[in-house]
């Protein structure tokens, strides 16, 4: 099996040889297949006896972080913002124009990172994986960490002031331009073509 490692950078070849073998998928990496309900398996079950002695670790507290609207992973479209947009304020602009599409809004980890958002919003390798049909990313460069979360977009539109990013060659659609001319002129465009 092949697996991402040095955080999305190389792929490293892995063979398990021994049992019992185990794997995780990532949420949304695939797409569900039909199901074939003349398939059958064997539920075994057994009893598990732990001492709780012997526990090295304490679950000290469980937060569980609510979004408001569609969730990310469950999103047809999705704008996210990256280290580019400079600060949280502009995140106001992405949550317009995604109440406008009723898409939602994500981030790159830079801008996590940065506080500007929380980090629900996190697309990439240690975010979120999402599979829109749309992908809006705003000043984005397009690192591999952040990719190895959105690769399963149908559509991917980029803005992005530098043409030398790296998004550019992910993207099907890209914008040269800075974020705050393109994205009213964008907002605009699209309400105009929800009202009429």
């Amino acid at each position: 099996a092949n697996r991402p490692v040095y955080g999305g950078n190389a792929i490293a070849v892995v063979s398990c040889d021994q049992t019992p073998q185990i794997a995780a998928i990532r949420p949304k990496a695939y797409e569900p297949i039909e199901a074939d309900s003349s398939r059958q398996g064997e539920v075994v079950s057994f009893p598990v006896e732990l001492d709780a002695s012997m526990a090295l670790t304490k679950v000290v507290d469980t937060v569980i972080e609510e979004a408001e609207g569609v969730k990310l992973e469950d999103a047809h479209i999705v704008i996210s913002g990256g280290r580019g947009l400079g600060g949280p304020e502009p995140f106001a602009h992405l949550e317009e124009l995604a109440k406008i599409m009723g898409g939602t809004v994500g981030a790159s980890r830079a801008a996590v990172d940065s506080g500007w958002v929380p980090s629900s919003y996190q697309v990439g390798l240690t975010g979120k994986t999402i599979t829109p049909d749309l992908y809006i990313m705003v000043a984005i460069s397009g690192a591999s960490q952040h990719m190895a979360g959105c690769s399963g977009a149908k559509v991917i539109v980029a803005i992005n002031k530098d043409a030398e990013a790296n998004i550019f060659k992910e993207a099907r659609y890209g914008v040269v331009g800075d974020w705050e001319t393109v994205l009213p002129a964008l907002t605009a465009a699209v309400r105009e073509l929800v009202q009429s």
